[in-house]
């Protein structure tokens, strides 16, 4: 007995679509150097496998069944696939990853990477592309566990992990601020933190899978209001449903409406640096896609547009 996977090979599908190409099994047979005979037998063949009819027999012309129509329809869909591996395995085998993934922190500007992301597609590599919103350490970790390729948005201490190089992305300025309905709106300068500790913080959730993660600013005994990304933490203060520190970029419009009030606070105006990070161990090589990001981030004006807050949409 044969199983349907073993006689829907590439060359019984390929037959299928020439009998429908030129309509008649000997007009098919001729075409493929085959007796007649021989392809009839092939065919009763696929449809023992399969238990169906393929074709009408009462017709003089092969014209198949419902279930004949089906099969000719995948296996275009299927010989079409085949040719596509075959083209994409060729191109891979020119330096091409199959797959590479990109680790973007919540403070990127999301806009700007998938502008990125379609000038990478214009190239028409065969590599898939994946993108993974991280924050905090799950940004680094996200490329040190091989589940990216290149992470936007990692800290200093990136460059402290064996194989992994750095180069700097910007520096972010944070404020603190809070919606002018919040209770430290018309609070006394500078706050101190024991007077920021009665009120609640809104944080960003750390993505990290292992270990404890990173936290900023957060106070001993404070009531905290955690969400997933820096632009939810805004929404949240801009609810007045907390106060913490924001990008100053990113809070600029809403500084600017009124909509958020800067508050100075007793602890130093927190300034980052943050990076952009690649795997690059001892005689590895950089593939094309790595090549490609990497040329982009060598260009000022793209790691300026990166952390550009009002482009996070």
């Amino acid at each position: 007995m044969q199983f349907s996977r073993d006689i829907l090979t590439p060359d019984a599908l390929y037959m299928l679509q020439t009998i429908d190409a030129t309509g008649s099994f000997a007009a098919a047979a001729r075409a493929l150097s085959l007796v007649p005979s021989t392809l009839s037998y092939r065919v009763r063949q696929i449809e023992e496998a399969l238990d169906v009819l393929l074709y009408d027999r009462n017709s003089r012309q092969a014209k198949p069944t419902e279930a004949g129509a089906e099969l000719l329809r995948e296996a275009k869909r299927l010989l079409a696939e085949i040719d596509a591996v075959a083209n994409r395995v060729k191109r891979v085998a020119t330096g091409w990853e199959s797959q590479f993934t990109v680790a973007v922190d919540t403070i990127i500007a999301k806009a700007t990477v998938i502008e990125l992301c379609e000038g990478f597609f214009s190239q028409t590599p065969p590599t898939r592309l994946r993108l993974r919103d991280e924050t905090l350490a799950g940004t680094l970790e996200a490329l040190t566990s091989g589940q990216a390729d290149l992470a936007i948005g990692v800290g200093p201490d990136a460059s402290a992990h064996a194989g992994v190089q750095t180069r700097v992305l910007g520096t972010v300025s944070f404020v603190y601020a809070v919606a002018p309905h919040h209770p430290l709106a018309l609070a006394t300068e500078p706050l101190s933190d024991a007077t920021m500790q009665t009120h609640r913080a809104v944080a960003v959730a750390d993505s990290v899978q292992r270990g404890a993660g990173l936290t900023f600013g957060l106070l001993h005994g404070q009531d905290v209001f955690t969400v997933a990304s820096m632009q939810a933490k805004i929404d949240a203060q801009l609810r007045g449903l907390g106060g913490g520190n924001v990008p100053l970029t990113m809070a600029a419009p809403y500084l600017a409406s009124g909509r958020l009030v800067a508050k100075r606070t007793e602890r130093a105006a927190q300034q980052v640096t943050v990076y952009y990070a690649w795997r690059a161990g001892k005689g590895s090589t950089q593939g094309r896609a790595l090549q490609w990001w990497l040329q982009q981030l060598d260009s000022a004006t793209t790691r300026a547009a990166l952390l550009d807050a009002q482009r996070l949409g």
